[in-house]
C-alpha cells in the first residue's frame, strides 16, 4: 500500500518536521479548519491547516527515501514519484501560493523538478476555496535518493497577521 512519506502534512503537530526556509511576516501559524474568512476542506478528516503572513513563507521536508525503507534496486527501477498539495486563500484578503517539488540523488543534486508558477488569489475575481496541484515524475531515470517538497506563499495586502494562503492536506508517495 503507498503511504504518504511527508511527515505532519496538515499542522496535527504544529510545524513539526518542516524546515521553515522562509518564515516572514507573523510567521507561519497553525490554525483549524475553516478558520476565519475560510472555506471548508473536503476531507472531513483534516481539521488544520498552515497559514502564511504578509511577508513570505516557505517551508520544506526532505525525504530520505532508504531511510524510508526503500531499496536502491527500487528507486533505480523509476517508479511513480506522486506529489500532491491543496491551497486556498481567505474572502477577505488576496494571496500567492508556490510549490517546488524535486527528485535529488544521493549529493542532493536535482534529477528532475516541478516547479508550477506561482498563483494569485484575489477574492473579489476568484473563488479562493480549497484547491489542488498534483503532480506524477516517472522517466527520470537511475539514481533517485531524496525528494524535496517545499511550499508556501503569503498575502498581497501585507496585513498584519495571517492574511497569506493556506496549505494543508500534502502528500509525496512512491509507487513501488
Amino acid at each position: 500500500m503507498t503511504r504518504n512519506l511527508l511527515k505532519n502534512p496538515n499542522g496535527e503537530e504544529e510545524l513539526e518536521f518542516w524546515d521553515l526556509t522562509e518564515n516572514g511576516g507573523s510567521q507561519w501559524k497553525v490554525e483549524e479548519m475553516p478558520g476565519d474568512c475560510g472555506y471548508e476542506f473536503c476531507n472531513s478528516e483534516v481539521t488544520k491547516y498552515f497559514a502564511t503572513s504578509f511577508e513570505l513563507c516557505l517551508k520544506r521536508q526532505v525525504i530520505d527515501l532508504v531511510a524510508e525503507g526503500f531499496t536502491a534496486a527500487q528507486l533505480d527501477a523509476q517508479p511513480a514519484v506522486r506529489v500532491e498539495d491543496w491551497y486556498c486563500g481567505r474572502t477577505d484578503s488576496g494571496c500567492t501560493y508556490q510549490m517546488t517539488a524535486a527528485l535529488l540523488d544521493e549529493n542532493h543534486l536535482v534529477i528532475q523538478e516541478f516547479k508550477p508558477e506561482p498563483v494569485t488569489l484575489d477574492p473579489d475575481s476568484d473563488d479562493c476555496s480549497w484547491r489542488q496541484v498534483s503532480h506524477t515524475f516517472t522517466d527520470y531515470g537511475p539514481g533517485l535518493s531524496y525528494i524535496s517538497f517545499e511550499h508556501g506563499g503569503q498575502d498581497t495586502k501585507f496585513w498584519d497577521g495571517w492574511f497569506g494562503v493556506r496549505v494543508t492536506g500534502s502528500s509525496v508517495t512512491v509507487e513501488v
